[in-house]
């Protein structure tokens, strides 16, 4: 069995979901809570802030989790389908590769947006938060993607963000990287095997690839 991943946001649906801004606010209020978190040279991420309250403050996870849901479906709610995205993923399947998801978005906010742009039709699995232990940069998805798949004999990543190329790297699956930032790739030494500036191009590549390890 051969297998495609695409990340949601910023790959396959355009939104103005703001990480950085979500973060900010969950600080906040995990601040408010708790007093000031230890002081950092870099700024806490949302996986972070999570794992920290799970140690330290279990009981304000749940209205932590509220605020990134809240950034979420205010982003789902003016997104647009990123261009070429299910031209891609028809693309990728007619290659003779499954599909799935793989997204920090909880599954409600990601399952609406993905009925909404009729991707869910083609798509043989989406996991997202509700189903892992961690969030990307973590490969805890990957163990889900496994359990319903089994062991892919072939796989890519298909993703924009670091934290895509970290989550593949860690799962020993090559990253495909769609309009990444390059010192963000650089910053976390990640070497994609292809750069994307056109989704619809992935077919063709996973088609040349195959001719090459022929």
């Amino acid at each position: 069995m051969r297998l495609c991943v695409f990340d949601l946001d910023h790959t396959l649906v355009d939104t103005p979901l703001d990480l950085a801004a979500m973060a900010v606010d969950m600080r906040a209020l995990l601040e408010t809570r708790c007093g000031p978190l230890p002081a950092r040279p870099d700024r806490y991420r949302v996986g972070e802030l999570i794992q920290w309250c799970q140690s330290n403050a279990p009981d304000v996870e749940k209205p932590l989790w509220e605020v990134a849901l809240d950034h979420e479906r205010r982003a789902m709610a003016a997104a647009s389908l990123e261009a070429s995205a299910r031209e891609a993923i028809e693309g990728v399947r007619a290659a003779g590769f499954a599909t799935a998801v793989w997204t920090n978005n909880a599954r409600d906010i990601s399952a609406e947006a993905l009925a909404r742009f009729g991707l869910l039709s083609v798509l043989d699995l989406v996991v997202t938060r509700d189903e892992m232990r961690a969030l990307k940069p973590d490969p805890d998805g990957w163990r889900v993607i496994v359990e319903h798949f089994g062991v892919p004999r072939d796989a890519v990543v298909v993703g924009d963000s670091w934290v895509d190329g970290v989550a593949a790297g860690a799962a020993g699956v090559p990253f495909v990287a769609y309009r990444p930032k390059e010192p963000d790739l650089a910053r976390w030494n990640i070497t994609p095997v292809a750069r994307l500036t056109d989704l619809a191009a992935l077919p063709a590549w996973l088609r040349a690839r195959d001719r090459g390890a022929r």
